[in-house]
């Protein structure tokens, strides 16, 4: 993120602000950040005196402001990080006289995850006037794999698209595992090398023809045989593949073709940009809404409405997940 990039560029040149609030749902820029303030603002021989973690759980509004007040030892700054600080949310705007006229030599870090405070009030304009406030805005499923090209390609690695689509997959939206995963590999494959999806398979344990995004492919290309495999070996491992997931995904893979329908260029370009795609899976769209015409692509959101509400035990009372996905691909098929 640009904004991450500019909050380091800052800090490296010595534009160090007194305050950093770092809010919003997505916690792993704000863990970053943090980090980087924690390794790289003070010299090692300074942290012992002038660098404290405190913990919202631990602190009040008053104890945060008590250090921050204080005067570093030795040393040009303090540094001051709270760590959980949205436990202090019922209080937080008490923070708003401080952030009005802030300690130069106290560099004050808030962690305040999951939660954003409000900007129509005083503390919020004030940490704008004084310091940096930083929105970490949880990225969509279509942003992630994106994502993880330019963390790699920022470390010199790349990585196919159908091994990034793994990982979302399986991992989800949580950028701070997905990025354990990826240090995990960047061990293993050598610097300057792709990542494959064998890769991915051999050393994080996601199968590369037994998933869900194969699972979406077969079903768009219209491959019985297959779809049938892939349900199958969900059947046998269902705490793998839980059916909530697998509905989800069939989703928005079709809600997607629904949308490609209605898409007067068609180009390959414009698709991907439409959808929110990487190229490389516009052929998958393309055979789709050749396989599956408008109509029959409103009946199968309507299946799968059905079949989450059947996963959720509405109607099909202890029927085996396998069993209502087994049923939703005839279904879907027919």
């Amino acid at each position: 993120m640009d904004e991450v990039k500019q909050i380091v560029t800052d800090i490296n040149n010595g534009n160090i602000k007194p305050i950093y609030f770092l809010m919003g749902e997505e916690p792993y820029y704000i863990d970053r950040i943090s980090e980087f303030i924690d390794k790289n603002v003070l010299a090692e021989e300074e942290k012992g005196f002038n660098q404290m973690v405190l913990y919202g759980r631990d602190v009040s509004i008053d104890d945060i402001i008590g250090n921050a007040k204080r005067f570093p030892m030795m040393a040009e700054r303090q540094v001051v990080i709270v760590k959980e600080a949205q436990d202090l949310s019922r209080t937080i705007e008490k923070l708003a006289d401080y952030a009005e006229n802030p300690q130069p030599s106290t560099v004050l870090v808030m962690c305040y995850k999951y939660k954003k405070i409000d900007k129509r009030k005083k503390l919020y304009k004030m940490v704008s006037k004084n310091g940096v406030i930083f929105e970490s805005k949880k990225l969509y499923e279509n942003q992630v794999s994106d994502w993880i090209r330019r963390v790699l390609g920022g470390v010199k690695y790349s990585i196919e698209p159908k091994a990034a689509q793994m990982l979302v997959e399986f991992l989800g939206t949580d950028l701070s595992k997905i990025n354990n995963e990826l240090e995990k590999l960047k061990l293993i494959v050598p610097a300057g090398s792709q990542i494959t999806a064998d890769q991915i398979e051999e050393n994080i344990g996601i199968s590369k023809e037994f998933n869900n995004f194969e699972l979406r492919k077969a079903i768009g290309s219209r491959d019985v045989i297959k779809a049938h495999r892939i349900i199958n070996y969900f059947a046998q491992n269902p705490k793998d593949n839980p059916l909530v997931v697998t509905i989800s995904l069939l989703y928005s893979f079709f809600a997607q073709v629904l949308q490609y329908h209605g898409i007067s260029d068609k180009s390959q370009r414009n698709v991907s940009s439409s959808l929110r795609i990487n190229p490389y899976f516009v052929k998958d769209y393309t055979e789709a809404a050749h396989n599956f015409p408008m109509k029959k692509v409103s009946r199968i959101i309507a299946l799968l409405r059905d079949a989450d509400v059947k996963s959720k035990g509405v109607g099909a009372a202890n029927l085996p997940q396998g069993d209502i996905l087994k049923e939703l691909l005839v279904k879907i098929m027919a």
